[in-house]
This record gives structure tokens, C-alpha cells and sequence, in this order.
């Protein structure tokens, strides 16, 4: 991943720029190999006041204490803690060394990711070295390597991107451990078959299986939307399609993606895409798209 002349050097970075304090900004970033047990750090007696430490391990095996508890570090694993706070991380005495790449970030807009993402999953992190953000922490650590990195503007742009794709792995890991319930999955097939149709939300909890108010608070945690949104969603990208066939009118598309008339398809349009389906077929102003992100 890194060529030889690019391995164990850490950089820091000390910008002007007022995005850096309200959004995020990098305070260092650094590739190590600790084989010394003096290797310790203490949370609570550093001097980088509002800083956060993301660290990730490599290979070999380090450790970090929070609170009253001892977590081995091994390939694969990643801490997040803020400074100051009591978690000390170290090379153990029975370690045969440590090798990790690290970021140190700060920011307003930094400190909120990092609140909602430890209060999410707590401060050890599994990551896989595969996962988007541990190959964009390699990109920012090869860009300093490489002298790019000369400006506010591209370590706070870098330092928020890190955050966001960390944060959308911590996003999609719970999803896909936690899966969707039976429950959600019969609700979306059924609507998936039949939004054609003139389905309610009775016929929907129908296909769930399970009661309406279980159903509905379900469906909305895993999906983030509610069961006729969802609905709502997928007739409309249905109809950004078929509004491509000229032969059809704007009447025939609100029927065959279940409207009972072209007036109440056309507010519905509107209402989500701020223009007429009409308007939305022959305007030269609108690229046409296979499918929205509503």
C-alpha cells in the first residue's frame, strides 16, 4: 500500500481557517512501529486540548484502558477517544511490537460525529483494512507523504470526508448486523409486487405479519421512512421511467403506478420534485434519470 520511504513518518498540520474549528480539521497524522514499552499514553495528562484520536492497528498487538477496563489491540482493530479523557493506550509487555496509522482531528462538526458514532458503538472499532475509510486514511497519509497537503482547505475537506465514511461504515455494519426484520422484508416485497395498486397501510401491515403499531415503529427504524413513503418512493421512481415513453400520458402513468387519477399523481409529483410531470417530460431544463433519491 505505501512504498518503503513513506513508512514511519508522522506530519502535522497548523492552518489558519475559521472551517477547520467549525467543521473539521487534521491535527497530525502518522504511521508508527512501536517495539519500546514506553510507548504510553495518558488521556487525561496530554496537552492537545479538543482533539480526537482515531488509531488503527496494523499488525502485532498494543492495548488501551478505558475507564476500568483492558482492551487488547490486535490487526483490525481501532480506537476512538477524545482528549482529554481517561483511556490510556500502550505497547503491553508481552507484545512483540505495534504497528498502526493514525489521525488526530478537530472541529466542532468533528467532535459531533465523534459523539454520535462512540455513542453508537463505544470507542473500539472493528474496521476492515479493505473499507473505504481506512483506504482514505492511507490517501490522506500518502498525500502528506507526498507534500500535497499545503493548506486548510484540503486537510479540513479530507478530515470531514474521513469522518463521513467512517461514519457510513459504522452505518451500513449495523445494518447488515442487524439485518432486516422478517417482518420489513414481507412488508417490502408486497409492496414492491403491488404498488400498482390501490394499497393502504392496513394491506401493507397485512403482509407484515405483525400488529400495526409494532409494524409501523419497525418498518421506520430500519428503513427510515415510514411504510407509505416508501410507497410514495417507489411510485415515483417508477414513473420517472415511464414518463420517458411518449405514447403514455401523464393520466395512463399515474394509473399504472397506482393513482386513481392524473390530478392527484400530478400534486404528488409536485409536491416531491417540485415540478409537474408534464412539465418534468418536456422541460430541455431537466436531465432525465433512471432513478430518485428522495
Amino acid at each position: 500500500m505505501l512504498s518503503d520511504s513513506q513508512h514511519y513518518r508522522s506530519f502535522g498540520f497548523r492552518f489558519k481557517g475559521s472551517q477547520q474549528e467549525r467543521v473539521a480539521g487534521i491535527y497530525s497524522i502518522g504511521l508508527e512501529k512501536q517495539e519500546s514499552t514506553s510507548y504510553d499514553w495518558d488521556g487525561l495528562t496530554r496537552n492537545e486540548f479538543g482533539k480526537i484520536v482515531f488509531q488503527y492497528t496494523l499488525r502485532g498487538t498494543g492495548e488501551i484502558t478505558l475507564g476500568d477496563q483492558t482492551h487488547p489491540l490486535q490487526s483490525g482493530d481501532a480506537f476512538f477517544v477524545k482528549l482529554p479523557s481517561a483511556h490510556r493506550y500502550y505497547l503491553p509487555q508481552h507484545s512483540q511490537g505495534w504497528e498502526f496509522v493514525y489521525i488526530t482531528l478537530f472541529g466542532e462538526e468533528a467532535h459531533h460525529i465523534y459523539e454520535s458514532i462512540t455513542k453508537e458503538v463505544g470507542s473500539i472499532i472493528k474496521v476492515d483494512p479493505n473499507s473505504t475509510p481506512i483506504k482514505l486514511l492511507f490517501s490522506i497519509y500518502e498525500k502528506a507523504s507526498g507534500n500535497e497537503l499545503q493548506d486548510a482547505f484540503a486537510t479540513s475537506n479530507l478530515a470531514y470526508s474521513f469522518l463521513m465514511e467512517l461514519n457510513r461504515f459504522i452505518f451500513h455494519l449495523e445494518k447488515k448486523e442487524q439485518g432486516y426484520p422478517k417482518s420489513v422484508v414481507n412488508a417490502v416485497t408486497f409492496m414492491n409486487n403491488n404498488y400498482e395498486k390501490p394499497i393502504s397501510l392496513d394491506d401493507i401491515v397485512a403482509a407484515s405479519g405483525i400488529s400495526k403499531y409494532h409494524f409501523t415503529r419497525t418498518f421506520q427504524e430500519a428503513t427510515n421512512s415510514t411504510p407509505m413513503q416508501y410507497v410514495t418512493k417507489l411510485r415515483l421512481n417508477k414513473a420517472v421511467n415511464l414518463l420517458k415513453k411518449e405514447e403514455l400520458s401523464v393520466e395512463e402513468v399515474a394509473v399504472r403506478v397506482g393513482y386513481s387519477n392524473g390530478n392527484y399523481f400530478t400534486k404528488v409529483f409536485r409536491t416531491h420534485l417540485g415540478i409537474s410531470p408534464g412539465k418534468y417530460r418536456s422541460s430541455k431544463s431537466f436531465v432525465p434519470v433512471d432513478h430518485l433519491i428522495l
